[in-house]
């Protein structure tokens, strides 16, 4: 999407053209987490603003920078918008030329795809947990919690076998920080209590949560 003023020029966003960026986000987004891990490992601090959206309420203004109201979207610096955490992510690591979030060549790179797909599946998963437990508990879906909770517990057995695959113990790359961003739902989900006897999956998610670049885009807990 490629936003316009009202003169029909393109989006500038208050910045000076060809310079920066507007990454949008809402601080307890697991999606939009990732995108901030990624824009922090390539050191777009200086040509990236993070900015909190309002979203899912009537008639926010976000809605007119964002007709979806989903985030993370991203407000190039050629006033063209990016949704979707994975073309994000995409996108920051290749902007400067020097991708290091790729996958490698060959069987490798399948390997590496089908993890990443399936912290996906987690993430995904937990976070319809997550939006129903958002809403009034007299309109929340018991089938659908069920449902999730049961997906959840499956995929927690199957990482906790899966953890120990030399692709999740390397240099940080999309499945670690997919898997990583979806455990770290745990805080604002109680009811996903993960790390009873699952400890390979914990030890790793315990060092891979202190890095500094998951320690700064921690979720807030709830009502804080």
């Amino acid at each position: 999407m490629l936003l316009s003023d009202r003169n029909g020029d393109p989006f500038r966003s208050a910045r000076v053209w060809g310079m920066f960026m507007e990454l949008y986000i809402t601080p307890g987004s697991p999606y939009a987490r990732m995108a901030r891990i990624v824009l922090i490992k390539k050191g777009l601090r200086d040509r990236v603003t993070v900015t909190p959206a309002r979203t899912r309420e009537a008639n926010s203004p976000y809605y007119r920078i964002n007709p979806s109201g989903r985030v993370p979207w991203l407000l190039r610096d050629d006033g063209t918008g990016l949704e979707e955490s994975s073309l994000i992510c995409d996108w920051f690591d290749q902007i400067d030329g020097a991708p290091s979030f790729g996958v490698p060549p060959g069987e490798a790179g399948w390997e590496a795809r089908r993890l990443e797909a399936m912290a996906r599946s987690l993430m995904d998963g937990v976070s319809v947990w997550l939006r129903e437990s958002y809403r009034p508990e007299n309109e929340r879906s018991p089938g659908v919690v069920a449902h999730e909770t049961a997906r959840a517990g499956r995929l927690i057995e199957a990482w906790e076998r899966e953890i120990g695959h030399p692709w999740m113990n390397g240099p940080l790359n999309m499945a670690e920080i997919t898997l990583g961003c979806a455990l770290g739902i745990e805080v604002r989900l109680p009811e996903f209590r993960w790390r009873p006897g699952h400890a390979k999956l914990t030890t790793w998610y315990d060092a891979i949560a202190a890095r500094p670049s998951f320690v700064e885009t921690a979720p807030p807990r709830p009502n804080t």
